[in-house]
């Protein structure tokens, strides 16, 4: 039974069926609109209604989705405030499933696909980068993926962050960090200003996850993440599996994305895309040839 006991019941006219997800500070719902259709209706728990942080936050994410404009990233209907008092948030139903649990079950994927994945994240990513808008938590389980049509969704806002917003209000305290570790760029956790080289960042740990199942660190614990993040390169491509083979091209743009200081990243989320899709294509191609020549040698023999 869902902690607030929605299902079932309407609010502004839209009718919960299910629960699709749920957090500390709001659930995700499966709902329908006479208007809209099928939509995610993410609301805000009914405990945080008049704790006026909790409800700023909500806000602010819906504001910050509202304002990326793009086909990779879902988009947002209606921000509002139900005749009973919770805030919620439609967004458009994206179908298919979250990235993570795709990936955990079908890894390494296929290098082609790898990067047609990397490329519609990074146009959502560089679309919310050009309304001056920093995610700072890409990750698979913020990613919707459909199999049949291809096609990605990026999720949450949820602690995205404007540009244009003063240094002193997108600063962390080194030591602090919003985002989830695994994923996050090492600036992130050193108190450094956050700016779009951090997606950059996690974009490439998560192409680095989808060609390898593996991740650029081998930490077990937060302490030691967070200790090898500052202190230790990651891991090369090369280097993961003896059983994956990858370019030197290829190689070498993801670990380029994966620097630890953000000014010998690419210049943008959409460079290092670009970037990662020829050397990814190249790879394709180098494999192909090298397949085919080994079909003749066993051929010859």
């Amino acid at each position: 039974m869902p902690r607030d006991g929605l299902v079932g019941t309407t609010l502004s006219g839209y009718t919960l069926s299910r629960e699709v997800g749920e957090g500390g500070t709001s659930a995700v719902f499966l709902a329908e609109h006479p208007n809209h259709g099928t939509v995610a209706l993410k609301v805000l728990r009914e405990k945080l209604r008049q704790d006026r942080t909790a409800v700023a936050r909500f806000l602010r994410e819906a504001q910050y989705g509202s304002r990326v404009q793009h086909p990779n990233v879902v988009r947002t209907i209606e921000i509002g405030q139900a005749e009973n008092g919770l805030h919620f948030i439609a967004i458009e139903w994206a179908p298919g499933e979250i990235l993570d649990q795709y990936a955990k079950e079908n890894a390494p994927l296929p290098k082609e696909v790898v990067s047609a994945i990397v490329g519609q994240i990074a146009a959502g990513v560089q679309a919310a980068h050009n309304a001056n808008i920093v995610h700072r938590d890409l990750k698979p389980e913020n990613v919707m993926y459909n199999p049949e049509t291809e096609t990605v969704k990026l999720l949450d806002f949820g602690i995205a962050t404007d540009t244009e917003a003063s240094a002193d209000e997108r600063l962390t305290r080194a030591g602090f960090f919003v985002g989830t570790l695994m994923y996050i760029a090492p600036e992130a956790l050193s108190g450094e200003l956050v700016t779009p080289a951090a997606d950059q960042y996690s974009l490439a740990t998560i192409a680095y996850f989808l060609l390898t199942r593996a991740l650029p660190y081998t930490a077990r614990a937060p302490r030691e993440m967070f200790t090898q993040l500052l202190t230790m390169p990651p891991i090369s491509l090369k280097d993961v599996k003896d059983d994956l083979q990858f370019t030197p091209a290829l190689d070498a743009v993801v670990m380029k994305a994966l620097s630890r200081s953000p000014a010998h990243r690419y210049p943008s989320v959409r460079a290092f895309a670009e970037a990662f899709s020829e050397a990814a294509a190249l790879d394709v191609e180098q494999t192909g040839v090298l397949n085919k020549f080994k079909g003749l040698l066993r051929r010859n023999r």
